[in-house]
């Protein structure tokens, strides 16, 4: 009903109104695409602020980014060595703030105390070995080589002493070969006489063969007992010299011994340095991670950075970037902070990657390529800013000027 109305008016009738109400619908679009691509098609331009306010004053002489604010050397990530495995903190000796010095330890893993007992007992193994060294150096104790000594004089005299008594033993019986050698004659010849029975003779004979067999046994006793303790005498002389000689081969494998050792301390030293986490550098303790009884995870401990003297990285467009220069000097400003912070461009780098930050611009390109540009603050600036890490700061670099 209402429709009908309304189509019915005088003026909705007329048909060259609803061309000009048409063409000025398709007006508007056609200009409203035409600003949007137009202000697309200019990177270097901001929504107005204090660094859009900048680059008017420097006019066509200002190339404007976004940046990030770092310290010097940039952010860096302290953690545990990946060869530990999965591990602990067992102490933290630092807290966020804190000024450290290089070297500094900041934190001991949980494995500290394992390794710790592990190197005590190779740098032990190590005074065991040298040790060993020192005494196959120096040979046997003076007290076991005036035993052994001992030994083979007693054996000297033992077989002096056999051979007397021996000798004696075969002299005697020498002599009772002799006797019954003169019986045996005297009752061979009764014998042939007929003056004695062939029993008495057949008895002397048995003992004249018995002396014989006698005497023989003494000289092969005599004999046995000499080579005997020769002998001993022979193993005890090279026993002596054993011990009382110090052999090369006897010290090279001592001296082995304790390069094996030492090589074990300087392992077990290697792995307990492992379990400290040392500051690289002097530096600040920007953010802690993982406390004590916790597990390191890819955030590592903490983050630490060089914030006596603070760098701004600008994303600078690859369109613009030919026009800045070392030396030539920036502003910076950002809502965190008041005022403007000043600084002089120090590096320009040689890559082109893609832009990490982005303005707050609804129709800006996201997707643009940039190079990052280094820009040194100045010392009263860099005091303002040591607390302000990783803040997104507008930048307006003067391509007018350089040093």
């Amino acid at each position: 009903m209402y429709n009908s109305k309304l189509t019915e008016h005088p003026f909705l009738k007329n048909k060259s109104w609803w061309i000009i109400l048409l063409s000025s619908v398709a007006s508007a679009v056609i200009g409203g695409t035409t600003i949007y691509i137009l202000l697309r098609s200019q990177p270097s331009q901001q929504n107005p602020s204090s660094a859009s306010l900048s680059t008017n004053n420097y006019g066509n002489n200002a190339v404007s980014a976004q940046g990030r604010i770092e310290p010097q050397g940039k952010v860096i990530r302290l953690s545990a060595s990946n060869s530990l495995g999965t591990i602990k903190i067992d102490k933290l000796l630092v807290k966020e703030g804190d000024r450290v010095t290089s070297n500094q330890v900041v934190a001991v893993l949980d494995q500290y105390h394992r390794l710790l007992a592990a190197l005590k007992q190779a740098q032990q193994q190590v005074k065991v070995a040298q040790a060993n060294l020192a005494k196959v150096k120096a040979g046997a104790k003076s007290g076991e080589i005036n035993a052994q000594k001992a030994q083979v004089y007693r054996l000297q005299a033992q077989i002096l002493g056999e051979r007397r008594t021996q000798q004696a033993n075969i002299a005697r019986l020498q002599a009772q070969l002799s006797n019954a050698q003169t019986e045996f004659r005297r009752f061979q010849m009764l014998y042939k006489e007929g003056a004695v029975e062939a029993s008495t003779f057949d008895s002397k004979r048995l003992e004249l063969q018995t002396a014989r067999e006698q005497l023989k046994e003494a000289k092969a006793n005599l004999n046995q007992t000499e080579e005997t303790l020769r002998q001993q005498i022979n193993e005890a002389k090279a026993t002596l010299n054993q011990i009382a000689e110090v052999r090369p081969t006897d010290v090279q494998a001592a001296q082995a011994e304790v390069k094996s050792a030492i090589a074990a301390v300087e392992k077990a030293q290697a792995e307990l340095n492992l379990t400290y986490v040392r500051a690289p550098q002097d530096g600040q303790i920007l953010k802690i991670y993982t406390y004590p009884g916790e597990i390191i995870g890819n955030e590592g401990i903490a983050d630490m950075g060089q914030t006596d003297q603070m760098f701004v990285v600008a994303e600078v467009y690859e369109t613009d970037v030919s026009r800045v220069r070392n030396g030539q000097q920036a502003t910076i400003t950002s809502e965190a902070f008041p005022g403007e912070l000043h600084g002089t461009v120090t590096q320009v780098s040689l890559q082109v990657r893609r832009q990490a930050m982005f303005s707050t611009d609804p129709i800006a390109d996201v997707d643009r390529r940039v190079v990052e540009v280094k820009i040194r603050l100045h010392p009263t600036d860099t005091k303002k800013v040591t607390g302000f890490t990783n803040l997104q700061v507008e930048v307006v670099i003067n391509t007018n000027n350089h040093n």
